[in-house]
C-alpha cells in the first residue's frame, strides 16, 4: 500500500487505531496504552518537587489484623480462631499492636516516619469490590465521576499538561485514579517488555509514515504520529532507568513495584504523581486467612521500607511521601472458613520522612457495629484532603468537590 494511499482523506483516526498505525502504539504488559509526551532523555525534577506515591492493597484488606487491637476482649470473642494473639503483635500501645510480620512499618513507626489513620471509609459503603473501589479511586463516592482523583490531581497542578509525565501508573493496565482530562498517563508494568513490538516487514513502512504524516499529514494524522515517535522515545528512557537503577535495599518479593517507582525517581523524571498497587484482589481473604494475610502484610511492608530507605539514599527523602489505600475493610466476626468477609472501616497508612508520625482519627469501636461491620470514623476524603492540601498544595475542593478538615500530618 503506498504512503499517499495512507494519507488520503479516507483514513481516519478510526483507521489509525484499528490498524494500530503499523505497530508504532506501545506494548505494555500486555496492555496497550498510548503515552505521554516523552523527551528523549528524562527531564530532571526540580529538587524540592513534592511527589506522592500510592498504594493500592486490592482486595480489601483486614483492617484488624493489619492494626490489632489486641487490648480488646471483643476482638478475641468475635475472633476465637483468626485473631491476632497479643505476643505476635508488634506493640503501638496499650491498646493496638501491628501484626508481628510488619516489620517494615514498625520500623518506620518507632521512626516517627509513619502516620496511621483509623478508621477509614465513606457514608453509605458498597461492599462491591468494583464499586468501593470506584468510590476510591474517584474521590467521589456515588458521583458517576469519569475521572479518577489523581488524574484530577495532575489537572489541578498543570492544567495545560505543560510538563510530560507528571502521572505515572505502574500496572498491567490504566486505573480509574488516573484517568485524567488533560494528562495522559505513563502506563507500564515490566520495564524489559516496554517496548513496541513490529514485524520486520512493518518496520520501513512505519518510520515513512510516521515522517511523512507529521509533515503532510492532518490533525489526527499527526496526533497519531506523536503518539508513535513518543512511544519510541518512551520505552527507551524507562528500560534504560530501570536497568541502571541499583540499590541495596530488600524491596522483597516486588509485588507492590516500588523498586520500579523508585528506579523513575532516581533517574529524575519530572514525575510527581505515582500509582501502583498489590494486584488481582489479593487481600480478599474469604477463606483461610491466616497465613496468606501474615505472607500479604510482609510482601506489603517490607518494599515500603526499602522504598523510604531508597528515597533517603538517593536525597529524595524530603521530596517523597507515599499512602496505602484498600476498597475496605473486613467485617469483625471470622466466617466459618477461617477468614473474614467484606467490611466497611480500615485504616489508611503515610509514610515519609516528612509525615509526623503517629496516630490520627479514632478507633472503630469493635461492639457498636453496622450488621457486624466497623462503623468508619474518618472519611477517606479526609486523607486525600490533607495529602493535597497540606503536601502537593493543591486546592482540594478543585479535585474532591468540597473541602474536608485536614489533619496535621506534615511537618
Amino acid at each position: 500500500m503506498k504512503v499517499d494511499r495512507l494519507l488520503g482523506r479516507d483514513l481516519t483516526r478510526r483507521d489509525l487505531m484499528k490498524r494500530g498505525a503499523l505497530g508504532m502504539g506501545v506494548a505494555m504488559g500486555g496492555s496497550f496504552i498510548p503515552p505521554a509526551l516523552f523527551s528523549n532523555t528524562a527531564k530532571a525534577a526540580t529538587t524540592g518537587n513534592k511527589i506522592l506515591v500510592v498504594v493500592e492493597l486490592s482486595g480489601g484488606n483486614d483492617g484488624l489484623n493489619t492494626v490489632v487491637p489486641y487490648g480488646d476482649d471483643a476482638y478475641y470473642k468475635a475472633r476465637p480462631k483468626i485473631g491476632v494473639k497479643k505476643a505476635d503483635t508488634r506493640r503501638i500501645d496499650d491498646y493496638i499492636g501491628f501484626h508481628k510480620n510488619m516489620l517494615g512499618f514498625d520500623k518506620l513507626y518507632k521512626d516517627g516516619k509513619l502516620a496511621i489513620v483509623h478508621g477509614t471509609g465513606y457514608p453509605n459503603p458498597s461492599l462491591s469490590h468494583f464499586v468501593s473501589m470506584a468510590n476510591w479511586h474517584t474521590g467521589k463516592p456515588g458521583g458517576g465521576e469519569a475521572q479518577g482523583w489523581v488524574g484530577r490531581t495532575a489537572d489541578a497542578m498543570e492544567p495545560t499538561a505543560k510538563t510530560a509525565n507528571l502521572l505515572v501508573n505502574i500496572d498491567v493496565s490504566q486505573s480509574l485514579a488516573v484517568v485524567s482530562k488533560n494528562h495522559t498517563p505513563l502506563v507500564f508494568d515490566d520495564p524489559n517488555n516496554f517496548k513496541r513490538h513490529l514485524f520486520f516487514s512493518e518496520m520501513e513502512a512505519a518510520k515513512i509514515i510516521g515522517d511523512t504524516v507529521r509533515d503532510k499529514g492532518n490533525a489526527t494524522q499527526r496526533w497519531m504520529a506523536d503518539i508513535a515517535q513518543t512511544a519510541f522515545n518512551a520505552e527507551g528512557t524507562v528500560r534504560k532507568a530501570w536497568a541502571d537503577f541499583k540499590t541495596p535495599f530488600n524491596y522483597g518479593s516486588g509485588a507492590v513495584s516500588l523498586q520500579r517507582v523508585a528506579a523513575l525517581i532516581s533517574a529524575g523524571f519530572p514525575t510527581q504523581l505515582y500509582y501502583t498497587a498489590f494486584r488481582n484482589n489479593s487481600f480478599d481473604t474469604h477463606v483461610y486467612q491466616v497465613g496468606v494475610h501474615e505472607r500479604l502484610l510482609t510482601y506489603t511492608t517490607d518494599p515500603i521500607l526499602g522504598f523510604m530507605q531508597d528515597m533517603e539514599r538517593i536525597g529524595r527523602a524530603d521530596d517523597v511521601i507515599l499512602m496505602t489505600l484498600s476498597e475496605f475493610g473486613r467485617r469483625v466476626p471470622e466466617n466459618t472458613s477461617l477468614g473474614t468477609d467484606h467490611g466497611q472501616a480500615a485504616p489508611m497508612f503515610v509514610a515519609g520522612k516528612k509525615v509526623k508520625g503517629g496516630q490520627f482519627g479514632k478507633h472503630p469501636s469493635l461492639t457498636d457495629l453496622d450488621d457486624g461491620n466497623l462503623k468508619f470514623t474518618v472519611d477517606f476524603r479526609r486523607v486525600y484532603g490533607t495529602v493535597l492540601e497540606k503536601w502537593m498544595g493543591v486546592d482540594q475542593a478543585a479535585v474532591l468537590g468540597a473541602k474536608y478538615e485536614t489533619f496535621d500530618m506534615f511537618a
